[in-house]
C-alpha cells in the first residue's frame, strides 16, 4: 500500500486568483449536491433553448458590411440586385436544341415555378418567357421590338422558327441562351428579406425548394438542370452540414475509446464525457439566447467545444488517478486536483477565449458569430470542467483497474520519458533549437506563396466533383457571359448620368478594362446607347458611337431598359465580366479601377467601387488581408501577456510562445503548398490553433515548475513532468487530432481543409510543447523563474 502523499505544493503567482480558488473550494465541495442540482437545472433550461436554434445563413452576413465597397453597393442595392445575389438556372435539352415545343413548354413551367418560390425578386427575374426580355431590330420601316416567345405561341414550326429568329435578334446568345443553343438560363435575383413577413431568406429552405420543385420535378432523360449562385452554394453547404451528426458521433466514440484506453476507468470516462457534453449543450443554448443561429461555419463550434473539453479533462483524470494512487481518499484527491489545475487550467482556457475572440476584428458576420460561439464554448468549459468535474470525481473516484495501471506506470522504466528528458541538456537543447530555426526558415519561405482569397474556379468551399461545381463548369463552358461580374458605379448629379462627359469617361474606362487580363467584356448604359443611335440611323455601324448632341443621347437613353441606370439618373453601373474570381484576377481589376477612379473622378462625376458578386468578393479579400496581420498580432500579443501574467517570466513566455509561432508559419506553408487561400473559411484556423495549442505549454510548464520548486534539477523535473502531464498532453494531442481529422471525409471542402489543418496544428503543437519548450527553457535559463517564485502550501 503506497504511503500517503504530503500536502500538495502549488506555486501561486497571483493572490487574486488564489483567493478565487480558496473561495470556490469550500463552496463546491461543501455543497456538492446543491452544485450538481444547479448544473442539472441550467443544462435543462439551456437544452430547451437549443430547440429554438435555426439555420441563419444570409448574404449580408457573409460580406464585410462596413467596407466602403459594400457600403457603396448597399446604397444602390435595389438597382444592382440583378448583379449581386442571383441564382442562375440553366435548363439543358439533352436531345437537341431549345427550339422544340416540349422544351419551351418545360421552360415555361420551370419559369412559373421559380417565379412563385418565396425569396425571388419577381420584377427583375429574366427568362425567355418573361416580358422584360425582348428583341430589337432595325427594318426599312423603322425599329421594331417584341417578346422572344411571340404571343399565341402554339409550338408550330412557324412559331418555333420565329422564336429562333427572335433569339438571334435579341442579342441573348451567350447570355440567356447557350452558345450551342442547347440550353437557356433563368436568372432569379433574390430578396434578402421577405417584403411581406420581414423575415430573412432561409437559404437552406430555398435550396431545398429548388431541388424539389425544379431539379427533381423536371430533370429527366431529356432535361438537365444546372443551378449556380451564392444561394445555391450556401444551400449545398447547409445540406452537407446536416451530416455533421455523423462526424460528431465519430468524435464522441473516439473520445470515449481513447479516454478509456488511457485511464482504464469506465466511471471517470463516463463523468468526463458527461461534463464535456454539457459544455456543448450550454454553448449551443447560450448562442440561441444571444439570438444567433447556426450557419455552415459556426456549426463546427460544438465539435471544438467537445474536443477542447475532453482535452482539458484528461488532466483531471491523470491528476486524480495519481493522487488516489498516492493514498488520498476520493474527496481529498478531488480537492487536490482542483487546487493543482484551477490556475493553469483557467489561464489556458482564458488563452483559448482570447484566441477565438480576436477573430472579432474581422468585420464579417459569420466570422464574428464563429468567434462568439467558440468563446462562449470555451468559457462554459471553465464551469463544467473546473467546477462540476472535480465534484463528480469526488463521488465516483477511479476504478481498481485505473489504480493498477497507475501502479504499472510507477514501476515502469519510462524509457521514452527518460529519452525525451535529455532535451533539457544544453548540448541536445541547442540541436533542438537549431532544427526548430531551420524548420521556421523553410516554412517562412514557403509561406510567402500564400494568397488571399479563392484560388480555384467555382465554389472552393465545395469539392471540385460536387454537383454545384459541375453545374458551374457547364455554365462557364456553354455561355459567353461570365457568372463573375465586377461592377464599377459612376455617380453624377441627378439627371446627368447619360451626358456626354460621363459617356466619354465611361467609354474610356471600358476600353482600359477590356484590355486588362482577366476581363472578358464590359457593358454599360452607353453600350446600349451606341447601338440605339446606330439603329436610329438606318443601322449604319458608323453611327455606333456616343454623341455630343443631348437630344440624340436622350432619345437613345429613353429607348433602353431602366436597369442600366437608377431612377433619377444619378448612377450608371459599368459591368465587367471576369474570366474567374481568383484572388489574382480580382486584385488586378481592383488596382486598375482604383487607379482610373483616382485619375478621372471630379466634383461632377465619381467612379466608386464595387458591386457584383466579384466586387463583393474583392472587398472580402481586402478585409481579410487587412485583418490577418491585426488578428495575429492581437492573438499572439494577448496570449503572451496572459502567459507572462501566469508565470511572471519573459523567458518562460518566449519558451511557450515560440513553438506556437513556428506552428502558425508551418500551417501557412502547408496552405500555400495545398493551394488553399486565406479566406473566410481558413483564416479562423490560425487563431483556433494558437488558442488551443498554448494549453499544452501552460500545463507542461506548470507541472515542470511544480517539480522544480520541490528541488529537482531541470532534467529530473522534466522527467517527472513527462511521466504525468506529458503523457496526458500526448493523449490530448492525438485525441484532438483524430477528432477533427474525421472532417477530411466531409462533402464540404472547407470543413475538410479545416480538419486537416487543425489536426496538423494540434499534433505539431503537442510536439512543440513536449520537445521544443523544455529545450528553450534550458537555453534561456527559464527554470530559474520557478525558484524565485513564492510557494503557497495548500492542504
Amino acid at each position: 500500500m503506497p504511503l500517503p502523499r504530503p500536502p500538495v505544493q502549488a506555486v501561486v503567482h497571483h493572490e487574486n486568483v488564489g483567493r478565487v480558488e480558496r473561495l470556490f473550494e469550500p463552496i463546491l465541495f461543501g455543497h456538492r449536491l446543491k452544485v450538481i442540482l444547479f448544473f442539472v437545472l441550467v443544462s435543462v433550461l439551456l437544452g430547451f433553448q437549443i430547440l429554438k436554434l435555426k439555420s441563419d445563413a444570409s448574404f449580408q452576413n457573409m460580406i464585410p458590411a462596413s467596407h466602403p465597397y459594400i457600403a457603396n453597393y448597399l446604397k444602390y442595392e435595389n438597382e444592382l440586385r440583378p448583379l449581386g445575389n442571383v441564382v442562375r438556372i440553366a435548363v439543358e435539352n439533352k436531345r437537341g436544341d431549345i427550339y422544340s415545343q416540349d422544351y419551351l413548354d418545360t421552360l415555361r413551367k420551370i419559369t412559373d415555378e421559380v417565379f412563385y418560390i418565396p425569396g425571388v425578386d419577381r420584377s427583375n427575374m429574366r427568362s425567355l418567357w418573361t416580358p422584360n426580355v425582348m428583341w430589337f431590330e432595325v427594318t426599312e420601316e423603322g425599329m421594331t421590338a417584341g417578346h422572344i416567345v411571340p404571343d399565341g405561341f402554339d409550338g408550330s414550326p412557324d412559331k418555333l422558327e420565329q422564336v429562333k429568329t427572335n433569339v438571334v435578334r435579341s442579342g441573348q446568345i451567350g447570355n440567356l441562351v447557350a452558345n450551342d443553343h442547347r440550353s437557356t438560363i433563368i436568372m432569379a435575383p433574390l430578396l434578402e428579406l421577405d417584403p411581406q413577413t420581414g423575415e430573412k431568406l432561409d437559404y437552406g429552405q430555398f435550396s431545398d425548394r429548388l431541388e424539389r420543385l425544379i431539379r427533381q420535378k423536371y430533370e429527366n432523360g431529356g432535361i438537365k438542370i444546372h443551378v449556380t449562385g451564392f444561394a445555391k452554394v450556401v444551400g449545398d453547404l447547409i445540406h452537407g452540414a446536416r451530416a455533421i451528426g455523423l462526424f460528431f458521433a465519430i468524435t464522441f466514440v473516439l473520445a470515449c475509446v481513447l479516454l478509456y484506453a488511457y485511464s482504464r476507468c469506465l466511471r471517470s470516462t463516463a463523468v468526463t464525457i458527461l461534463c464535456c457534453s454539457l459544455a456543448v449543450i450550454w454553448q449551443m443554448g447560450i448562442v440561441s439566447l444571444l439570438g444567433f443561429g447556426m450557419n455552415p461555419y459556426s456549426i463546427l463550434i460544438p465539435f471544438l467545444t467537445f474536443a477542447i473539453g475532453v482535452s482539458h479533462a484528461v488532466q483531471n483524470i491523470n491528476t486524480m488517478a495519481s493522487e488516489v494512487h498516492g493514498g488520498r481518499s476520493n474527496m481529498a484527491a478531488a480537492k487536490a486536483t482542483f487546487r493543482l489545475l484551477f490556475i493553469p487550467g483557467s489561464v489556458a482556457l482564458l488563452c483559448d477565449v482570447v484566441g477565438f475572440s480576436t477573430l472579432m476584428v474581422i468585420d464579417i458576420g459569420v466570422i464574428r458569430e464563429l468567434a462568439i460561439g467558440a468563446s462562449v464554448g470555451v468559457f462554459v468549459i471553465i464551469f463544467t470542467k473546473m467546477f462540476l468535474l472535480p465534484i463528480l470525481m469526488s463521488y465516483v473516484g477511479v476504478s481498481p483497474a485505473c489504480l493498477r495501471k497507475q501502479e504499472r506506470k510507477a514501476r515502469s522504466a519510462h524509457r521514452v520519458a527518460r529519452t525525451l528528458s535529455r532535451v533539457t541538456e544544453p548540448r541536445v537543447a541547442r540541436v533542438v533549437a537549431l532544427i526548430a530555426l531551420v524548420i521556421l526558415g523553410v516554412a517562412w519561405t514557403c509561406s510567402r506563396d500564400l494568397k488571399i482569397g479563392d484560388l480555384d474556379p467555382g465554389a472552393p468551399e465545395l469539392r471540385s466533383t460536387s454537383r454545384y461545381n459541375r453545374d458551374n463548369a457547364y455554365t462557364v463552358a456553354h455561355y459567353s457571359s461570365s457568372p463573375d461580374v465586377f461592377v464599377v458605379m459612376v455617380t453624377t448629379r441627378p439627371g446627368e448620368c447619360a451626358s456626354y462627359p460621363v459617356a466619354a469617361a465611361v467609354e474610356r474606362l471600358q476600353w482600359e478594362m477590356e484590355n486588362l487580363p482577366g476581363v472578358e467584356s464590359t457593358v454599360s448604359l452607353f453600350t446600349g446607347m451606341k447601338k440605339m443611335i446606330a439603329a436610329s440611323n438606318g443601322g449604319n455601324l458608323k453611327w455606333s458611337a456616343i454623341s455630343r448632341d443631348r437630344y440624340i443621347s436622350n432619345e437613345a437613353h429613353r429607348s433602353l431598359p431602366s436597369d442600366l441606370n437608377n431612377n433619377d439618373c444619378s448612377m450608371v453601373p459599368v459591368m465587367l465580366s471576369l474570366s474567374d474570381h481568383k484572388a489574382a484576377t480580382l486584385s488586378r481589376v481592383v488596382q486598375a479601377a482604383e487607379k482610373f477612379s483616382a485619375e478621372h473622378s471630379n466634383q461632377d462625376m465619381r467612379f466608386v467601387l464595387a458591386a457584383g458578386n466579384a466586387g463583393i468578393e474583392a472587398a472580402t479579400n481586402i478585409v481579410i488581408k487587412q485583418a490577418e496581420v491585426q488578428m495575429l498580432l492581437l492573438v499572439y500579443g494577448i496570449v503572451a501577456l496572459l502567459v507572462w501574467w501566469e508565470f511572471r517570466s519573459w523567458r518562460v513566455t518566449v519558451a511557450v510562445m515560440l513553438p506556437l509561432y513556428i506552428t502558425s508559419v508551418l500551417c501557412e506553408a502547408i496552405m500555400a503548398k495545398l493551394g488553399l487561400g486565406v479566406k473566410v473559411a481558413t483564416l479562423p484556423v490560425i487563431a483556433l490553433g494558437v488558442g488551443i495549442g498554448v494549453d499544452y505549454g501552460i500545463y507542461i510548464y506548470n507541472r515542470l515548475e511544480h517539480y522544480l520548486d520541490r528541488g529537482h534539477t531541470l532534467k529530473q523535473a522534466y522527467f517527472e513532468t513527462l511521466k504525468t502531464t506529458g503523457t496526458a498532453i500526448a493523449v490530448t494531442g492525438v485525441m484532438l487530432a483524430l477528432g477533427v481529422a474525421t472532417w477530411v471525409f466531409s462533402d464540404i471542402k472547407f470543413q475538410a481543409d479545416m480538419g486537416l489543418l487543425l489536426a496538423f496544428m494540434f499534433l505539431w503543437n503537442m510536439v512543440g510543447a513536449i520537445v521544443m519548450l523544455p529545450a528553450l527553457v534550458s537555453l534561456l535559463g527559464a527554470s530559474g523563474a520557478a525558484r524565485t517564485s513564492t510557494p503557497a502550501v495548500s492542504g
